[in-house]
């Protein structure tokens, strides 16, 4: 089993994506830290959302995660609605102004798919994805749920 050169691609495959995602938000002018996409993310994927949700999902602390919502709804990105189900907690919901952002994200993200696909063929990405997907389990399986989650201390990727 060739595992040194499996590490060393992988390491240079993640690498390579988050420097053409950080390269596109510059090019693109979205003026937005990583962790603050991610949180926008995060809050459209959950249904109910609440800071103590993202916080986890993300692997953040409530300081953190308390000081990137602030940010957000300064910027207009977020807003924040009483919590029926509790009184303590407030319902996350993305905004307008934040719809539009995720969605030059998003395009941005197709583009990077799409340079770094190149020119493999349908089945080729079709075996990547069964592949990573599988690598990815096998972490999950050994109750190593960081591939769940994506580490919540990087900043440098979306």
């Amino acid at each position: 089993m060739a595992t040194t050169a499996l590490h060393e691609v992988l390491h240079r495959l993640m690498h390579v994506y988050r420097k053409q995602l950080r390269d596109g938000i510059q090019q693109h002018g979205i003026d937005l830290p990583v962790l603050h996409i991610r949180m926008l993310k995060s809050i459209v994927r959950v249904p109910e959302c609440t800071a103590h949700k993202v916080g986890q999902l993300l692997g953040q602390d409530k300081g953190r995660v308390t000081r990137v919502l602030n940010e957000l709804e300064a910027r207009g990105l977020v807003s924040r609605h009483q919590n029926p189900q509790d009184r303590r907690s407030q319902l996350l919901q993305v905004s307008a102004a934040g719809s539009d952002m995720l969605e030059r994200v998003k395009m941005l993200e197709q583009e990077t798919a799409q340079r770094m696909a190149g020119d493999l063929g349908d089945e080729e990405i079709a075996a990547f994805l069964n592949t990573a997907t599988r690598m990815m389990d096998n972490v999950s399986a050994c109750g190593d749920f960081s591939a769940d989650v994506p580490n919540g201390n990087d900043d440098r990727s979306a």
